[in-house]
C-alpha cells in the first residue's frame, strides 16, 4: 500500500528518523559551537564592573554552571516537550520571542519565493521557448546580474528609489498585521524584492536549461507531430518534465532566503527571526541563538523532506528512486 505521494509508509518513517538524527547532529554542532566563543553571558548582562560573586549567583541562576553534556540534554529534552527556556536578555519565554518574531519572517519568506517563482519560471519557459532571440539574451543577462547583485544592496537601492526618491513604499520597519493587510504588505514588499530577485536570476536559468533539455526529448517530438500546437507542446509535457530541477532549486533556494533574512532584517530594521538572532549574538544571548538556529534548520530540513516526495508526484517513474528500492 501506498500513499497519495508514491511513497511507502515505511520508507517514509526511515526519512523521518533521518531527519531526526540530522536535527540532532545539527544541534549539537551548534551547542558546540555556541560553547565554544569567547564571553559570559552572565558578564555581559552585569556589566564589566559586577563583582565575580555576582556574576557567579547569576551563572548559577541560568544553569550556566552545570556541566556541559547536562545542559545540552535539558535544553533538547526542553525542545522536544515545547519548553524553549527563558530569555536572558528578555526575561521572557524564547517561544513567545519566536512567535513574536516569525510573523514577519515567515510571510517574509514566504512572500520572496512566491515572488521569485512568478518571475523566474515564466521567464525561463519563454527563454528557453526562444532560444538565440533578443528575449533569451536578456533573460540571460538579467541571471546574470541577479547573480552578481547582493541582496543587501538591492535593498538599499530600493530604499533610496522607492522610498526616499519616490515614497511609494516605507523605508523600514514594520507596520503590524493590526494595522491590516496592505500596509503590513507595504512593509514587506522591498525586502521581498530584494530577496527574491537574485534567487529568480539561478531559478530563471536553472528552468531554461531543464526546459531546453525537455524540448529535445522524443515525446515532445511525438507530441508535435500528432498535431499538438508548440505552445500545448511546450507546457504539457517539456515544462511539466523540466519541473524536478527547478523543485529541486527551490526546496535549496529557502535555506538561502532564510539565511538572507538576517542581513535584509537588519537593512529594513523589521522586526523578525534574522533580527532577533543578531540582536541575541550581540548580546550573548545564547538560548535564543540555540533555539532559533535549531528551529530554522528544522524548517529547512523538513522543506527538503517534502520537496523529496514530491518527485514522485511530479513523475511516478522517479517514485522507486525516492523511495529507496
Amino acid at each position: 500500500m501506498t500513499t497519495v505521494l508514491g511513497a511507502r509508509p515505511r520508507q517514509i518513517l526511515r526519512r523521518l528518523a533521518v531527519m531526526l538524527a540530522t536535527v540532532l547532529v545539527a544541534s549539537l554542532v551548534v551547542f558546540t559551537v555556541l560553547e565554544v566563543l569567547p564571553g559570559d553571558p552572565a558578564e555581559v548582562m552585569l556589566g564589566v564592573g559586577a563583582q565575580p560573586e555576582t556574576v557567579a549567583a547569576l551563572r548559577h541562576d541560568l544553569g550556566l554552571d552545570r556541566p556541559a553534556p547536562e545542559r545540552y540534554l535539558s535544553w533538547i529534552i526542553g525542545m522536544a516537550v515545547g519548553d524553549f527556556g527563558t530569555s536572558y536578555t528578555y526575561g521572557v519565554p524564547v517561544s513567545e520571542l519566536i512567535l513574536e518574531r516569525a510573523v514577519v519572517s515567515l510571510p517574509l519568506a514566504l512572500f520572496a519565493i512566491f515572488l521569485s517563482t512568478a518571475i523566474a519560471i515564466p521567464l525561463g519557459v519563454t527563454a528557453a521557448a526562444r532560444r538565440g532571440s533578443a528575449v533569451d539574451a536578456a533573460v540571460m543577462g538579467f541571471s546574470q546580474i541577479g547573480v552578481a547583485v547582493p541582496n543587501f544592496w538591492l535593498g538599499l537601492l530600493f530604499i533610496m528609489l522607492f522610498a526616499v526618491t519616490l515614497r511609494w513604499l516605507p523605508a523600514g520597519g514594520f507596520a503590524g498585521w493590526e494595522a491590516g493587510l496592505g500596509p503590513a504588505l507595504a512593509s514587506l514588499t522591498l525586502p521581498a524584492v530584494a530577496l527574491a530577485l537574485p534567487q529568480a536570476a539561478i531559478l530563471a536559468r536553472v528552468t531554461r536549461s531543464a526546459v531546453l533539455e525537455t524540448l529535445g526529448e522524443d515525446y515532445v517530438r511525438t507530441a508535435r507531430a500528432k498535431g499538438l500546437t508548440k505552445s500545448a507542446a511546450l507546457w504539457r509535457h517539456a515544462v511539466r518534465n523540466a519541473l524536478i530541477p527547478v523543485v529541486t532549486i527551490m526546496g535549496l533556494q529557502f535555506s538561502f532566503l532564510i539565511a538572507g533574512t538576517i542581513i535584509i532584517e537588519s537593512v529594513f530594521t523589521l522586526p523578525g527571526l534574522g533580527r532577533l538572532i543578531f540582536q541575541a549574538i550581540a548580546q550573548r544571548d545564547l538560548i535564543v541563538v540555540k533555539n532559533v538556529i535549531v528551529l530554522l534548520a528544522v524548517s529547512v530540513i523538513v522543506v527538503n523532506f517534502l520537496v523529496d516526495l514530491a518527485y514522485g508526484v511530479l513523475d511516478p517513474r522517479l517514485r522507486s528512486v525516492v523511495d529507496g528500492r
